[in-house]
């Protein structure tokens, strides 16, 4: 059975930053990668454990993709009130594209929780 999950008020994420980074490897059909920085705040009064996240990338041409897994980069951190956690990973497009998704996880009473990603563009710039 699935647990039921309540949107965690005071739980936000911030999109911080999103960077076009030729530099990094992409296959020959995604040659766009972006890197992104993401800040989860707490701001609640509970402390909470991320355990794992969900990601929809629409891409302008219709691909969507659905990336879901454990955690966050490998890690599973533990956020208390007035906490932040920070950090930045990468994804590769074949073009220009939106992406927004959740972040899931757990109070220390084992209560199932989830916070939004607000909605970010990936824009190939035009010098490419």
């Amino acid at each position: 059975m699935t647990p039921l999950l309540r949107q965690l008020e005071g739980l936000t994420v911030r999109v911080d930053d999103v960077i076009y980074m030729p530099s990094l490897d992409a296959p020959d059909e995604r040659p766009h990668p972006f890197v992104y920085f993401i800040s989860i705040k707490n701001e609640s009064l509970e402390r909470v454990t991320i355990r794992g996240r969900k990601w929809i990338v629409r891409e302008d041409d219709g691909e969507v993709t659905v990336v879901e897994g454990d955690g966050v980069v490998g890690q599973s951190p533990v956020i208390a009130p007035g906490e932040n956690f920070s950090y930045n990973s990468y994804h590769v497009t074949r073009g220009d594209g939106k992406a927004e998704g959740a972040f899931f996880g757990e109070t220390e009473d084992g209560e199932w929780i989830f916070a939004r990603i607000p909605e970010f563009e990936l824009k190939v710039p035009g010098w490419v």
